[in-house]
This record gives C-alpha cells, structure tokens and sequence, in this order.
C-alpha cells in the first residue's frame, strides 16, 4: 500500500518536415514483421513486449475498457457537456469500440439524469453504466433510467471514513449488501468498489470484497483514489485479491504521482480485467489513466490483438472533440496523438527509419491512421534524410552533390530553423545550378550568389551593398 501515507496502510509545424512511405513491415525489435527464413521454415518473430506463456493470471491482452469521460471527465477543472456534446463523445467513443462507457450519476442533478437516459436510449453497441454512491436513494435513481450497469462506491480508508462519509466498516458492508442486491434484482450488471484503497487497511479490503463476491457482483474495483500507488504496490494487491475472489477486478487509478499508464498495464499483468480510462486522462485534479496513452501500451504488448479491438485510426479525432469541447491542446508528448509522436530528427535516427521504421517506432503510425515524419531543417538533420527529400522532389543529384547541399542546410539552421519550403527551394536552386554548370561541389560562394537570386532574405543571406562613389 501507499509508502507515505499517514492512515491505516500495511507495510507491504509538421510544415518543417517530410513524410515517410513505410515500404518495410515494421517488425518489433528489428525483425521483420514477415519473421525470417531459416532453413526453408519461416520463423515467427517474438514479441519481447507481449505477456509471457507461464503467466497465467496476465490479462495484458484479455482486457476491457470502461470510459469515463462521461463520469470523471465531467469532474475535469474545465469540463462542462452540455447534452448535444455528450451524445457526441458517446457515439464517438463507441465508433472506436470500447466495451463500456460511464456515465456521471443521475441523482447528481436533472439535466445528469435525462443525459443518462437519453444516451442509454442511443442504441450504443458499448454498454452503459452510471456510478454512484453506496446509498439506496441514488440506486432507485440509478435502475430506472435504463442503464446496464451501476458502478457502486464508497470510502474505505481512515480518511475517507473519518473526514467524509463518517461510517465504519460494518455500516458499510451491510449498505454494500442492501445496494448490490438491490441493483442485481432489476436484472442489470453491477460493480462494487472501494475508494481510496490503496490507502485502506488491507484486512478490511478482503473482507469485504470477499462478502459482495458471495452475494454475486460482477466485479469489485480498487480504486487510487489519490495517485500514490506504484506498480509494484497495484501488482502486489491486485494478485492478492484475485487470490480470493472469483469475480472480475476493475482497476480506476488516478495519475497525480504520473504513474497511471504503468500501474493500469501492470493491474493486469497481476489478474485484473477491466481498466477505467478517460480521453486525455481528463478528471479530478490531473485526472486518471488515459484512454491513448493505455491503448497504445497495450498495443506495443500485442498489436494485432489491440487492432482487432478498437478502431485506432479514430484516436485523434475522439482526442481532438474532447480536447475542444474542454478548451485544451492535445499535449504535445502525448502518445501517438502528439504533435511530435511519430517525427524523427537527429540524422543517424532518420537514416535508420528510412532504412527499417522499427528501428526507432514501436508504434506503427499506420495503423493509427497517421504518418511518420523527418525533420530536415536543422542543424542536426542528416544527408540521407536530404537525399529522401531530393528524391521525393524528382531531383537528380549525387550522393556527394546532396552532402554538400545538407552542408548549407546545416549552415543556414545554425541561424535559425529552416522550414520545409525553405529546405525544398534550396534544393531546387543547388539542383538548377548543377545542371546549368553554374555550381559545383564545394562552391560555396557561388552557391550563395544563387540563392541570393532567390529569395535571399528566406536562406539568411546577405544582399551585397551597393557600392557608392563616395565611399571609394
């Protein structure tokens, strides 16, 4: 449990650079993805990233989601969805495929209630679930509004029983009891959940986890109410409780110490089945594990399984409507969706991916939908990315005639970055003074004369200064 807590824990601008054609299977490791021949066999590649065969309790690639970009999201600094947008997160986040979505609790007002009912009316393949408290008055709501599931909740730590609801632990199973049976007699899915349980006496957690699997939840859920978990604490739990429970284990785990991507991948390396997710990561304070960031970790894991799942190539554009509808920018080191995800730039990096894109991709952007870049205007790029760019224009050039026009490029950045027009122009007037004669290799002035013809101001050079009688 949570090292450092005080309660009652247990020790325990793509303008600037050039697309790339994947002409190579992007293998894993440097394989390629069509294995190799050995001795008339094809040998299928191993996936160093992919669970191994021994562990059994892995469900790294048996997993389902549950997005909460309707229910903690809307607890998101700056979130407010009005209906129309709702619906339009909800088909969108179904469009992609995942297996639930959630959605805010009807008793929290009466616009929350009539958006409940009106996407449970939508016809989403996704099931739909509400969370709510460990309290009867919110279950009545909550099974009239057509919902497959409800999502039950209350605190378990001495903090949570101490400074918000007040009850002690025999309060809470006997509602527990009261709640989930109630739920499970209107026929629809329910899930049990304590908050803030890694911060929860370990003793307490069974027992009553234990109890509400015997009356028969679909799932229990640990919750890292405050983000202080680390993997190895998620791990070490989450084996333990799969340990004494026979039902699902949902995991919901909030990103305040960064740790929600590996501690969700890890839950299920340890037995859990579900991961409660968001767009963007959006929720309370900094929010919990994001819905890309999750996806594309698990995809490295098992691409093919992950593919088969969800609809990948609409990740940026669920991205992009949630990241509208609460006035952010996509972060620019977001995974695959990022400005940055897929764009190379030191020289000996973009040699390798022009030759084999799994040298430094373990991500396909393809399967996303989207395409990776080289950035070549700058003082790092590298003569074989300016040779892709040469050929991709239709220029002839040698390979010795595109190292010294990279030798320019590389001068030139050193005074400021120089964008892909910038780039492209200065290739189209090396290449027509090499085939006029006007320039050879290593001709550096006349190279600049040229390009001084040619919207000088744009490459940094100078115009020469007229010459005055006076200053003769």
């Amino acid at each position: 449990m949570c090292p450092h807590a005080n309660g009652d824990a247990i020790p325990n601008g793509k303008h600037e650079m050039i697309g790339v054609e994947n002409t190579i299977s992007n293998g894993i490791n440097g394989h390629s993805a069509n294995g190799q021949s050995i001795n008339g066999r094809t040998a299928q590649k191993r996936n160093p990233y992919a669970p191994r065969a021994s562990d059994f309790l892995n469900n790294v690639s048996n997993f389902k989601i549950i997005e909460s970009t309707l229910r903690e999201g809307e607890q998101f600094a700056n979130a407010f969805f009005d209906t129309k947008t709702k619906i339009a997160i909800a088909k969108a986040l179904d469009a992609f495929g995942v297996e639930y979505l959630e959605l805010t609790s009807p008793a929290a007002s009466e616009q929350s209630r009539l958006d409940c009912e009106a996407i449970c009316r939508l016809g989403l393949k996704a099931k739909i679930l509400t969370h709510i408290r460990c309290h009867m008055d919110d279950a009545r709501i909550a099974v009239e509004t057509g919902v497959d599931g409800v999502d039950v909740v209350i605190g378990t730590s001495s903090f949570l029983r101490e400074f918000s609801h007040g009850k002690d632990m025999t309060y809470i199973t006997k509602t527990a009891i009261e709640v989930i049976q109630f739920v499970k007699s209107k026929g629809i899915e329910v899930r049990f959940s304590t908050e803030d349980s890694f911060r929860s006496d370990l003793v307490d957690l069974l027992s009553i986890y234990q109890t509400v699997d015997k009356i028969g939840v679909n799932r229990v859920g640990i919750a890292d109410t405050v983000g202080c978990a680390n993997p190895r604490q998620v791990y070490e739990l989450i084996r333990t409780l799969r340990g004494v429970v026979g039902c699902d284990i949902e995991v919901h785990l909030h990103n305040d110490t960064g740790m929600a991507i590996a501690n969700a991948y890890t839950a299920l390396e340890a037995g859990a089945t579900h991961i409660d997710t968001s767009v963007l990561g959006i929720g309370e304070r900094v929010g919990i594990t994001p819905l890309g960031g999750l996806v594309s970790c698990l995809y490295a894991a098992n691409p093919e399984y992950v593919k088969s799942k969800y609809n990948l190539p609409m990740l940026r554009e669920i991205e992009n409507l949630v990241a509208e509808a609460v006035e952010v920018n996509v972060p620019f080191c977001n995974p695959v969706t990022g400005y940055c995800a897929f764009t190379h730039k030191a020289g000996i990096h973009a040699k390798a991916i022009l030759n084999n894109p799994s040298t430094y991709e373990i991500l396909k952007p393809e399967d996303f939908g989207l395409t990776r870049y080289v950035s070549i205007g700058h003082r790092l790029t590298g003569w074989n990315a300016v040779k892709s760019r040469v050929e991709q224009l239709g220029l002839e050039l040698t390979d010795e005639q595109i190292k010294d026009a990279t030798a320019k490029i590389k001068e030139l950045a050193d005074v400021r970055t120089q964008s892909m027009d910038d780039v492209d122009s200065l290739l189209r007037v090396y290449h027509s003074g090499i085939q006029s004669g006007e320039l050879a290799v290593g001709q550096k002035e006349a190279l600049d004369r040229l390009l001084a013809q040619h919207q000088y101001p744009k490459f940094g050079v100078k115009p020469m200064k007229p010459v005055d009688a006076t200053d003769i």
